[in-house]
């Protein structure tokens, strides 16, 4: 259950969730051709959030191919993309490890928490081939409260996801997805050495994503609402798993 700290513990559930209309308006957030990945646009100066220094500007790591097609992670924007995310997070699969259903305002409250924070968690949607298919979060586990229960690293990067609509479930996009987005944050984030994830231990389809995504399971660690599987994904072993 997630707890009252938005920057807490919240639940990976990769069962996936209601059907997702492919859905226009989402755009890379990348920047534009010839422009340097850390030069921010005076035209656009809401397309990185204030404070995603402390992520290393998620919102400029723009579209790369998958072999499940071209992906994007796009930070959340609440008029955007509540409606989808409270829809996913009210169907039961979700709602039995995310504890997140229920009025619209639950969700919101989750996500506003997140996107008026200090950069330490932001929220995006997965697009995939230009539709709206999963929810995520990158956050620093190692400024989050599961840092007190693991040994952290300076830098470690945590992973949350939940994958919606019916024609992405069974096709082991979870694992597919888990894996470039790891190996993603590790290509854009030169300071981390691993990326954490923290599924619960019932959510046995999530661990399993996880371990077909090349994370390696570490211990078993109680946190406030779960006994969670820590899972990790170091740099130096990754071309190995």
């Amino acid at each position: 259950m997630p707890p009252a700290d938005p920057m807490a513990e919240t639940g990976n559930a990769v069962p996936v969730m209601a059907d997702v209309a492919p859905g226009a308006g989402f755009r890379s957030e990348s920047p534009q051709p010839g422009r340097a990945s850390g030069e921010r646009s005076a035209s656009s100066p809401s397309s990185v959030p204030p404070h995603d220094d402390l992520l290393d500007r998620v919102a400029e790591w723009g579209p790369f191919d998958t072999p499940a097609g071209r992906f994007n992670l796009v930070p959340v924007r609440l008029e955007r993309d509540l409606p989808l995310i409270g829809r996913w997070m009210n169907d039961p699969a979700a709602a039995a490890f995310w504890e997140l259903a229920g009025p619209q305002e639950v969700t919101q409250a989750h996500l506003r928490a997140q996107l008026a924070g200090d950069g330490r968690s932001v929220p995006c949607i997965g697009v995939l081939d230009g539709g709206p298919m999963s929810y995520w979060e990158i956050y620093r586990a190692d400024l989050d409260p599961l840092a007190r229960h693991y040994p952290a690293r300076p830098h470690d990067t945590g992973i949350h996801l939940l994958v919606g609509g019916a024609a992405h479930r069974g096709r082991g996009l979870g694992g597919l997805l888990l894996r470039a987005v790891a190996d993603l944050v590790l290509a854009q984030r030169p300071t981390c050495t691993r990326v954490i994830a923290e599924p619960d231990m019932r959510n046995t389809p999530s661990v399993a994503a996880f371990l077909t995504a090349g994370f390696r399971f570490s211990a078993e660690v109680d946190l406030p609402a779960k006994r969670a599987a820590l899972m990790v994904r170091d740099r130096f072993h990754r071309h190995l798993l």
